[in-house]
């Protein structure tokens, strides 16, 4: 039983019940909200580990909450909802800080297998299985500290692009596909839309814009790391 402290954001009770009942199985202690500048509260005073954020929400919607918590620099885990046929609200809650989303209507027992994967993926403290730093030129990854540093300088991480870049690194020069990459870098089997890997690795690239690193497109198969 884990006893972390989950909040649920939904203008609909139906929703907030079912992904309650389920979360509550697991082991998880499962608070709500209604609206976005509710759930901005609940997060401010009660720092759930996660937060599963509608999209569509009363007052303030979640994109705009999503945003507000990462220019706060808040570390929450985010699992946004979307709907089915709403692919850019997808690719804005990536790009905004989400860490995965998951689309409406749902299958409550797929929302618990993403909130566990999230929840591991978060965990920065960690014990990595193999904690050798690596090193390409003027980068250097440490897994141990989870440091990413350029030319000896710090370069910030979110933990999704830490583990790609890794990921990448463990492979230098080798092409890895979107689906690998899911596999390898988030730990899951990914349901849905491969455009997370594509905006987390925008996200990396423009952080390694100094170094002799560069992440390649191979068109039609995936993306590798090269030194030049």
């Amino acid at each position: 039983m884990t006893g972390e402290l989950l909040l649920v954001v939904d203008d609909e009770p139906h929703i907030i019940e079912l992904a309650q009942m389920y979360l509550e199985r697991e082991g998880y202690r499962v608070i709500s909200a209604a609206d976005g500048v509710e759930a901005l509260a609940a997060v401010e005073q009660q720092h759930p580990a996660l937060v599963v954020l509608d999209v569509m929400l009363p007052k303030l919607d979640g994109l705009e909450v999503c945003r507000t918590l990462r220019k706060n620099e808040d570390p929450v885990a985010i699992l946004m909802l979307t709907a089915r046929d709403e692919d850019i609200d997808k690719i804005l809650g990536l790009e905004l800080g989400a860490d995965d989303y998951l689309t409406k209507p749902f299958n409550p027992r797929e929302l618990v297998a993403r909130v566990k994967a999230v929840l591991r993926r978060s965990q920065a403290d960690k014990t990595p299985v193999d904690d050798t730093p690596v090193q390409l030129g003027d980068l250097l990854i440490d897994p141990l500290r989870r440091e990413v540093r350029v030319n000896g300088n710090l370069v910030e991480m979110r933990t999704q692009e830490f583990d790609l870049l890794l990921t990448l690194a463990r492979h230098n020069g080798i092409v890895l596909s979107r689906d690998q990459l899911l596999d390898l870098a988030w730990g899951y089997d990914y349901y849905g839309n491969t455009r997370t890997v594509d905006v987390h690795i925008g996200h990396v690239r423009k952080k390694l814009n100094e170094s002799q690193v560069k992440i390649e497109t191979i068109t039609g198969i995936g993306y590798k790391l090269v030194l030049r």
